[in-house]
C-alpha cells in the first residue's frame, strides 16, 4: 500500500502554535476540523494566512490540515500562515527564496510586555503628584 506524501510545517505567532499537515489536493484548508471560512469569519485573515501559497502560485496543489491552539484570531492567523510556509519549504525546497523575500518564514517575536509591580500597566505609570 502506497502512503501518500504529507509535509509538516510548526508557526507560533504571540501565544498562538500552529501544526501544519500539507498533503497533495485540490485546496481545501481546514482548521481544528472546521472550514477556514467558517473558522475564521474575517475575510482578512484568511487572506493573510493563505498568502504563502497564493505567492508560490500553490493554492490548488494542497489540502491544509491545521491544529491551532492558544492566543486569539489574528495570532492563530499568523501561526498559520508560518507553519504553511515552513510546510511548503519542506515540501519544495526551491520555494523557499521566494518566502523567504516576503517575509513568510520570519517569526514575529513580539509578545505582550508582562504588567510591572507598583504600575497599573507594563509602561503606564500611576499619576504624579507634585503637591
Amino acid at each position: 500500500m502506497a502512503r501518500t506524501s504529507q509535509y509538516n510545517g510548526t508557526g507560533r505567532r504571540k501565544t498562538a502554535t500552529a501544526r501544519v499537515y500539507l498533503r497533495p489536493g485540490n485546496g481545501r484548508i481546514f482548521v481544528n476540523k472546521s472550514p477556514v471560512d467558517e473558522y475564521f469569519v474575517r475575510e482578512t485573515l484568511r487572506m493573510d494566512l493563505t498568502q504563502p501559497l497564493n505567492l508560490t502560485e500553490t493554492a490548488a496543489q494542497f489540502d491544509a490540515f491545521v491544529t491551532v491552539r492558544g492566543g486569539g484570531h489574528t495570532g492563530q492567523a499568523g501561526a498559520i500562515r508560518l507553519g504553511l510556509a515552513r510546510a511548503l519549504c519542506s515540501a519544495n525546497p526551491n520555494l523557499r527564496e521566494a518566502l523567504k523575500r516576503a517575509g513568510f518564514l520570519t517569526r514575529d517575536a513580539r509578545k505582550v510586555e508582562r504588567k510591572k509591580y507598583g504600575q497599573p500597566g507594563a509602561r503606564r505609570r500611576f499619576q504624579f503628584s507634585k503637591r
